[in-house]
C-alpha cells in the first residue's frame, strides 16, 4: 500500500505515518521543517523495518509548494493507494478582532493545500479507479466556537470540499473520508495538563483512519467524528 500524508513530522500526521508504518505500507511524507520531517523518517525507519519511508520537506499552503510535491510523488511512477491531506495550522482569533490576513492564512493551509495536491494526484487515480482519500477536518468544522474565527470558516471549507469530492469520485470508485477530531494532544494543546487523560492521543485518530482502509472496496466509511470521552472543551 502506498500513503501520502502530509504534515507528518509531528502530532496526528506523524501517528498516522507510524500507523501505517506499522502495517508495512510505503509512506511518502511532506512537511514544512526539514529537520523535523527526516528525523521523523529515521524514527519510523528504526521501528518499522518492512516499511519504507520517503520524505521530501515542502510548504504546500502554496500552490507551487502542493504541486511540486505532487509531482515528487508522480515522478516516482507508483499508484496511490491512499491520500491523507492533513496539513493544518491552528491560530485562535475571532472574526471582529483577529490580526489582518490571518482568514488567507488558514485557508492556505488548512483548505487550499488539499485542493491543490489532491487535484494534482487525482488523474492518475481516476484512472486506476483506485483509491482512498481523507480529509482532515475539525470538530470545528461541525459547530461554530468561542476564538474559533478564521481557523473554524477553513475548517468548514474543508468539510465543504470533502462533501463535494465524496459525490463526484463515487463514479470512480474512489473513497473520500472527512475526519472530524475534537481536542488531541498534539502542539496546539502543549500548554495542557492531561495527567488525567481528559483529551485524546495522537494515536487515536491514527487508528480509526487505518481501521477505515480496511473495509471491502463496496463500503466507505465517509466521515469519522471521535471526541474525548468527557465532551468537547
Amino acid at each position: 500500500m502506498n500513503v501520502v500524508i502530509t504534515g507528518a513530522s509531528k502530532g496526528i500526521g506523524k501517528a498516522i505515518a507510524a500507523g501505517f508504518a506499522a502495517e508495512g505500507a510505503n509512506l511518502f511524507l511532506c512537511a514544512r521543517n526539514e529537520l523535523t520531517l527526516y528525523n521523523t523518517v529515521a524514527e519510523l525507519q528504526v521501528k518499522n523495518s518492512n516499511s519504507t519511508v520517503n520524505a521530501q520537506a515542502a510548504d504546500i499552503s502554496t500552490k507551487e509548494g502542493a504541486e511540486n510535491f505532487g509531482q515528487w510523488i508522480l515522478n516516482k511512477s507508483i499508484p496511490v493507494d491512499v491520500l491523507i491531506n492533513n496539513a493544518g495550522h491552528f491560530m485562535p482569533g475571532s472574526v471582529y478582532n483577529e490580526e489582518e490576513g490571518l482568514l488567507q492564512k488558514m485557508m492556505d493551509t488548512n483548505l487550499y493545500s488539499a485542493y491543490h495536491l489532491t487535484r494534482k494526484l487525482l488523474p492518475a487515480m481516476i484512472a486506476r479507479r483506485q483509491g482512498h482519500i481523507f480529509n482532515m477536518c475539525s470538530i470545528a468544522s461541525l459547530q461554530a466556537y468561542h476564538n474559533g474565527g478564521s481557523y473554524s470558516i477553513s475548517k468548514f471549507a474543508l468539510m465543504g470540499f470533502s462533501k463535494n469530492l465524496r459525490e463526484e469520485l463515487k463514479q470512480y470508485n474512489i473513497k473520500v473520508t472527512a475526519v472530524y477530531p475534537g481536542a488531541v494532544m498534539t502542539e496546539s494543546w502543549s500548554g495542557f495538563d492531561n495527567t488525567t487523560q481528559r483529551i485524546m492521543e495522537a494515536d487515536d485518530i491514527a487508528a480509526m483512519i487505518v481501521a477505515a482502509t480496511k473495509l471491502s472496496p463496496q463500503a466507505v466509511v465517509e466521515d469519522i467524528i471521535i471526541r474525548p470521552q468527557l465532551g468537547d472543551l
